[in-house]
């Protein structure tokens, strides 16, 4: 990559980071294009080279998004902790983000935008299924999760789950906190052989 190519990532990347401070805060309806020009330090002819549209842009920070949330989620994952505080830390980091997310931002990254949702679809097909599936083998083995819960019947559960999600259930920011905790203790505390006061 040549010193103009690093430059044009470079503006791309600063771009990226304040429309998603931006959107994040304040939704995606309320902000715009002249207001990430300003935050991110270019003109918003700059935006529209880059990126095309807001549209575009959205699409392309919602995917630097989930990228970002999965590599924190990675790394709790593949790290040495016990199987119950993982899951306790996953539970924390989904209610601080649905704290931190503007309802608005969250209901467009749930939207019916086929790009989008293509995303999400490949996201949650090629990297959070398998994942997943290799966590609830490492809690199996550790004794945590029923041994008698097939990846068949996990995978169909999970697909309730995800397709059941609608951006009208997350419009209210308290409401998110409380349905984003409640739905992945739910998740994760039934599959459970046992929840001692410990784990609790």
């Amino acid at each position: 990559m040549d010193g103009f190519e690093r430059r044009r990532e470079r503006k791309k990347e600063s771009i990226r980071r304040a429309a998603l401070e931006l959107f994040s805060k304040h939704g995606v309806q309320k902000v715009s294009i002249a207001e990430i020009a300003e935050k991110a330090n270019v003109s918003q002819v700059t935006i529209y080279n880059y990126f095309g549209s807001k549209d575009d842009l959205l699409r392309d920070v919602v995917q630097a998004f989930m990228d970002e949330i999965w590599k924190e989620y990675e790394e709790l994952l593949k790290s040495d902790r016990p199987f119950p505080e993982k899951i306790k830390q996953l539970i924390v980091k989904e209610a601080k983000y649905a704290e931190t997310i503007n309802p608005d931002f969250l209901q467009a990254m749930m939207s019916d935008d086929p790009h989008i949702q293509q995303l999400f679809n490949n996201f949650y097909e090629k990297i959070y299924v398998p994942a997943l599936m290799t966590f609830f083998d490492e809690g199996r083995k550790a004794g945590y999760v029923k041994q008698d819960i097939s990846n068949e019947a996990l995978l169909i559960y999970m697909n309730i789950l995800k397709d059941g999600m609608r951006p009208e259930m997350f419009s209210d920011q308290q409401q998110n906190v409380r349905l984003s905790k409640e739905l992945i203790e739910l998740f994760f505390y039934g599959l459970l052989e046992k929840k001692t006061e410990e784990d609790a």
